[in-house]
């Protein structure tokens, strides 16, 4: 028990090698839907390591509650499954745990769904304390209904009574132990976000500006990160590369100071109990004084990645937040792509972060943002006060500096939050 406590859920997906998948077109689908959600499932399965040697896609009129399919359907996917030798069967759609459950007896074949497969891919990219202990919570409360699936042996235990009457069945004792394990990480993760939310105060009290880069998974934003910043973010054309928020400073013109932060990557059919589970991550986008997003205008469906990031941003209360829109890998773009991108977001910044074109506009939006939140201000600063002068340097943007006799003459902008700090030396605010 203590090996599936540690790992659901026991799919045995890893160990898999030969992946069918099928792809669900529902009435209500537009057109190719169905077709380009299966194609973002095959490159999930194959994120896993998983080779994918069949796609089916299956027209569904009405869902069937045994098969989610039917079972003319179902019959004829699990006929081609031992056909190809199949040892695994990808569901594009969500299962009900009674569907995987009925799935898996037909067919003698692992069978798993869109959620799953993108639950394995987050345990696996998690990085940081807190994101661990967020995917096992998310995978604990998937695998509580499906316990049946990983534990057949449901005879009755013998009781502790003089009699030696029944006691509680093996599935009763695994859902105890299972939920005893949601406590246990429910009660880890409030000490570690508090930890968190101190270390974000701390910020907070230094309010250098803040940006989070948002979009679409695999559209570039831990690559911009790094063309900005000049860090060393992991970058990989994969889904999910990033999963852990990463903070890196950008130096502005003027000197001025700008803390960029990458956050996980959206995707159509997120299962909202991950939405939930990476929190931490996304609470940078409600923090942040303004949002990048990024775009890849050389995917066919960047429309599609535009409004699915809105609808994430919708759940998170920050859709209202003031946007740069950012489409990448211009690089790679044909002219009918920038046409389209043109038409869906006219005032977009276009750049290559694999080449630097267009880095420059970015940054210089980013000051005007800033300038926007930052209070014009002329300041004359007794000699011995200098550390108003050092916290001045930390928060703001210098323009000009100079020694007079009467005291440190500088004008620049700062935070119009710090306004009281700095009113007793100001000249002049406009």
């Amino acid at each position: 028990m203590a090996d599936f406590l540690d790992n659901t859920p026991s799919t045995e997906s890893k160990r898999c090698e030969r992946a069918l998948l099928v792809g669900v077109h529902t009435q209500t689908m537009p057109p190719g839907e169905a077709q380009e959600l299966l194609g973002e499932l095959t490159e999930l399965v194959e994120n896993l390591q998983i080779g994918v040697v069949h796609t089916e896609l299956i027209n569904l009129r009405e869902p069937n509650p045994a098969t989610l399919l039917g079972s003319g359907k179902t019959d004829q996917i699990i006929t081609l499954a031992k056909h190809i030798e199949a040892d695994l069967i990808v569901i594009d759609d969500s299962l009900s745990p009674a569907q995987q459950r009925n799935w898996e007896k037909l067919s003698g074949i692992a069978v798993i769904d869109r959620e799953e497969v993108i639950l394995d891919i987050f345990a696996d990219r998690a990085q940081t304390r807190e994101a661990v202990l967020q995917i096992a919570l998310a995978r604990m409360q998937y695998s509580l209904p499906r316990l049946t699936r990983a534990w057949t042996h449901l005879s009755r235990q013998r009781g502790k009574g003089k009699m030696g009457g029944e006691g509680e069945t093996q599935l009763e004792q695994d859902r105890r132990q299972v939920n005893d394990r949601i406590s246990r990480l429910k009660r880890e993760l409030v000490v570690v976000q508090k930890q968190r939310g101190v270390q974000r105060q701390k910020r907070l009290r230094v309010p250098v500006p803040t940006a989070s880069i948002v979009g679409y998974t695999n559209a570039g934003k831990s690559s911009l990160i790094n063309a900005l910043t000049g860090a060393h973010v992991l970058a990989e054309d994969k889904l999910f590369a990033t999963l852990d928020p990463t903070t890196r400073q950008l130096i502005l013109r003027g000197n001025q100071k700008l803390l960029v932060t990458d956050t996980v990557g959206f995707i159509r059919r997120l299962p909202h109990r991950l939405v939930e589970a990476f929190k931490a991550t996304l609470e940078e986008t409600i923090v942040a004084d303004f949002l990048i997003h990024v775009l890849d205008v050389t995917n066919p469906n960047f429309e599609k990645h535009h409004a699915t990031t809105l609808g994430v941003l919708t759940e998170l209360g920050a859709v209202d937040k003031t946007m740069v829109t950012v489409f990448n890998k211009i690089d790679a773009a044909s002219p009918a792509d920038l046409q389209r991108a043109k038409q869906l977001e006219p005032g977009a910044i276009f750049l290559s972060a694999k080449t630097g074109e267009g880095l420059a506009a970015l940054e210089e939006r980013c000051v005007e943002l800033i300038a926007d939140t930052f209070g014009a201000t002329e300041l004359l600063i007794p000699h011995e006060r200098y550390d108003v002068v050092a916290r001045l340097h930390s928060l703001g943007h210098i323009q000009e500096q100079e020694h007079r006799d009467d005291g440190i003459f500088i004008r620049g902008r700062f935070p119009l939050s710090q306004a009281g700090f700095f009113e007793p030396f100001v000249l002049q605010v406009s």
